[in-house]
């Protein structure tokens, strides 16, 4: 392969990437501010919308928007479109904020006992119980990883994650995982 043909896929890839960037993900937030509509209309508007994990939000009057996979300017456009086609505004002008970088609301998965970084480690819907373990750091030399135990909604489950199809096991927004000592015998 020639040198500039590595730098045209480097190129080509890192164009990809920033234009995925900049698109709105499921599980975000995003801020919307209308102009254009008498005083009163302003009110009905929410300043925030939580995008749904199927990518939609749910506006006034229009019900649900696809949000997912647009910038913000597109889904702004997009929401001036559907407001005039409906005939519920004749000039409204949309502003969207893409609030990517923060969720609605902050989720996170604690990780407790015997792990390096103990503490709230921040949740994402591929999260796995082995992915949190390591997340918190993976266990010191006294931590058990045959006997972990993952806490959700007052049930506790015990594990054993050194077998694969329990390193496997998604986790949910607000487990707690506690990573015990080893006994005498090192289990």
């Amino acid at each position: 392969m020639t040198p500039s043909r590595i730098l045209s896929c480097i190129l080509a890839l890192i164009c990809i990437s920033v234009s995925a960037f900049g698109q709105i993900q499921p599980g975000r937030a995003i801020q919307v501010s209308i102009n254009g509509v008498p005083p009163e209309e302003k009110g009905r508007f929410d300043p925030i919308y939580p995008v749904s994990e199927s990518g939609t939000i749910n506006m006034p009057f229009i019900g649900p928007v696809r949000a997912a996979g647009l910038r913000a300017e597109q889904l702004a456009s997009s929401l001036e479109a559907r407001y005039k086609a409906a005939g519920i505004y004749t000039n409204p002008t949309f502003q969207v904020i893409d609030s990517s970088a923060k969720r609605l609301e902050e989720q996170v998965v604690v990780v407790g006992g015997q792990v390096r970084g103990p503490g709230p480690k921040p949740y994402n819907r591929t999260l796995t119980l082995w992915q949190a373990i390591q997340a918190a750091g993976g266990p010191t030399e006294f931590g058990s990883m045959k006997r972990v135990k993952l806490m959700r909604r007052g049930n506790v489950k015990q594990y054993d994650v050194t077998k694969p199809q329990f390193m496997q096991i998604p986790l949910e927004p607000d487990d707690t995982i506690e990573v015990p000592q080893k006994t005498i015998t090192g289990q």
